[in-house]
């Protein structure tokens, strides 16, 4: 994968390498926490640009991910998963996703298919559809993960989501295993508008690189660690020092809340956090393409979530 670079060239191509005249534009993916849309705007891009976690929102801020399907740059926006919000950082997190949402060419609500057997799409998603009618856009159905749905249970989904009027389009994917990926890509790179690509043609994200690296030691912490801790729980990159040697040294704070919580972070004899570095140092020089050279501190700040300072380091607005 090719590091995230810099903000667009100002001169942005008007035409593909065929000579087609080119279309751009961005796509938001909206939906109930858990309903995979990192998995699907990891499978749209065809490379990782956001993190996976099987516990529910793991997705924090906005994540732009960047796919070329023909002539057609698409730019999927990531956003956190939409719920009903207690904490300051829950309302930064929603307010983000109705943000991408609104400020999107093209919303597509992503719904998982495979919660009827837990009684349904849920309350989360009905509400999720009532201020999508009041926004007076029309928008785009996904029903993910039918590699775990019978057959007439999607169609008769989609039949309900069908009679709300608000869905020019329904969708049956698994983001999973790829399955309709390539024909949601395809519709996508139709519906966008004709106009020149907005990111160079092998920018994959607009993610700086010290923030997909703490966002992907903070994805080894949503595996490695249980219950509420890892929403307890942000990473920082305090520095970034190229070598001479091509390779890379990062140095990154894990702040937690309580020093309870710094003693699981660093586990018996350090053996956690060393668990989590060198599984985060492997994806990083994967995705890097170079050596790393990774360093993790754990630092108690208590009521971080009450500092807007570490709201803006993981790029979220402020939620007074």
């Amino acid at each position: 994968m090719a590091a995230p670079k810099s903000p667009p060239p100002t001169d942005p191509p008007a035409a593909s390498a065929t000579g087609a005249k080119t279309r751009a534009g961005f796509v938001a993916l909206i939906g109930a926490p858990n309903s995979g849309k990192s998995t699907l705007l990891n499978a749209l891009v065809g490379s990782k640009v956001s993190i996976v976690s099987r516990k529910v929102q793991t997705t924090r801020a906005r994540v732009l991910g960047i796919a070329i399907e023909g002539s057609s740059q698409i730019v999927f926006v990531d956003t956190p998963g939409i719920f009903r919000p207690r904490k300051r950082l829950d309302r930064a997190m929603v307010a983000a996703a109705w943000q991408g949402a609104e400020d999107a060419d093209v919303t597509a609500l992503l719904v998982d298919a495979a919660a009827k057997r837990k009684g349904g799409p849920g309350a989360e998603s009905e509400a999720i559809v009532e201020r999508l009618k009041l926004s007076g856009r029309k928008g785009v159905l996904i029903l993910n993960k039918i590699d775990l749905v019978a057959p007439t249970e999607l169609l008769g989904m989609a039949d309900t989501f069908n009679r709300t009027g608000l869905f020019s389009d329904i969708f049956m994917v698994s983001a999973l295993t790829g399955d309709g990926v390539a024909d949601l890509r395809r519709f996508f790179a139709k519906a966008v508008a004709p106009g020149p690509w907005l990111f160079p043609e092998d920018q994959l994200s607009d993610m700086p690189d010290r923030l997909l690296a703490a966002e992907l030691v903070r994805e080894q912490l949503f595996e490695q660690l249980h219950q509420e801790l890892p929403y307890a729980i942000t990473v920082e990159t305090e520095t970034w020092e190229e070598r001479k040697d091509g390779s890379v040294k990062i140095e990154q704070t894990i702040y937690v809340e309580r020093e309870s919580q710094r003693a699981i972070v660093l586990g018996n004899k350090g053996e956690r956090i060393k668990s989590v570095g060198a599984a985060a140092r492997a994806e990083l020089e994967r995705l890097l393409e170079r050596r790393v050279h990774l360093f993790l501190f754990v630092k108690v700040r208590e009521n971080w979530q009450d500092d807007p300072a570490r709201y803006r380091a993981i790029g979220l607005e402020w939620e007074k």
